[in-house]
């Protein structure tokens, strides 16, 4: 039988088409794979192990990492869990929902939290959700505080001959304001948000550190500590690394010896490619602490 020139280009296409799909199909396979074996390589390989969970950097809400401290908690290959943080804080909000995250990981499965350089402010309180506190001799941590700064500018807008009014519903919204004079009210309204989210800090430290009330004059003035000096003051439990971390798992916890620890991938392969990039560029353009809104739970070193 004998074909059209038009005919035989077209099935050509067509095989084209069939090929550029069936490479597509193995790939999508081959990433759901890996995706899932990057997430949870030895349950993929059918063996028990511990998780590490790294908290880096500022401590914002995190829709991913509360996803995957859940599914830690439902798979019963995790034997333990090893929170490892280096932070300077971040928003209260932030470091509180992680917090009780942790607390409920702690429920069903033993939790460690080791510290590397820095556990401070946000950082602290995260970690504090953890069944023991590891951190080294010159780890930076407590910072235990509240902070919401503003600038007030009237002054200069004045000097420069320029005026600014707002509109508002009501005399204290949105204050404090840059382009509005601080008022003693404004000053006592503010001051009594700050004071009333400390005192949840404070009380979760109190709670978790098996302190009785009162005190908390140990860290009441929002000092930075060294490992050493936290040890001292009770705000952790051991002097240590990951090492000695799983040493006591092994012991107090009865975690079986020479797991693999396995390091938790907090993002899915699949995420938006547009949300990196814009992510990316943020953190590019500006620095992170400068993004952050509102109350906020960080350690700032003072420049001069």
């Amino acid at each position: 039988m004998a074909y059209g020139s038009d005919y035989l280009v077209d099935r050509r296409r067509l095989k084209r088409r069939l090929r550029f799909w069936q490479v597509v199909s193995v790939v999508a396979i081959v990433g759901t794979i890996v995706a899932s074996f990057s997430r949870f390589g030895d349950t993929v390989l059918g063996g028990d192990f511990i998780a590490r969970v790294f908290v880096k950097g500022i401590i914002v809400q995190d829709d991913q990492r509360l996803l995957a401290l859940s599914d830690l908690a439902k798979n019963d290959a995790v034997k333990a869990v090893i929170l490892r943080i280096d932070s300077p804080g971040g928003t209260i909000v932030g470091g509180e929902t992680l917090y009780r995250a942790v607390l409920d990981l702690a429920k069903e499965k033993p939790v460690v939290a080791v510290m590397d350089a820095m556990a401070a402010s946000a950082g602290y309180m995260a970690a504090i959700g953890a069944d023991r506190l590891f951190a080294r001799e010159g780890t930076l941590t407590g910072s235990i505080g509240v902070i919401l700064q503003t600038t007030e500018v009237t002054k200069l807008l004045e000097m420069i001959g320029v005026s600014a009014r707002s509109f508002k519903s009501g005399p204290l919204k949105s204050s404090p304001s840059p382009v509005e004079r601080i008022t003693p009210k404004v000053e006592a309204i503010t001051q009594e948000l700050i004071d009333e989210v400390y005192r949840m800090f404070r009380d979760m430290v109190l709670e978790r550190r098996n302190m009785e009330p009162g005190e908390e004059f140990k860290f009441a003035d929002g000092r930075i500590f060294t490992g050493r000096q936290a040890l001292k003051n009770g705000l952790i439990d051991e002097i240590g690394g990951e090492k000695v971390a799983i040493t006591w798992l092994e012991k107090e916890k009865e975690v079986p010896k020479d797991l693999r620890v396995l390091t938790v991938n907090q993002r899915r392969d699949v995420d938006n490619l547009i949300e990196r990039l814009g992510s990316l560029a943020r953190k590019t353009i500006l620095s992170e602490r400068l993004t952050l809104d509102g109350l906020i739970s960080v350690w700032q070193p003072q420049s001069h």
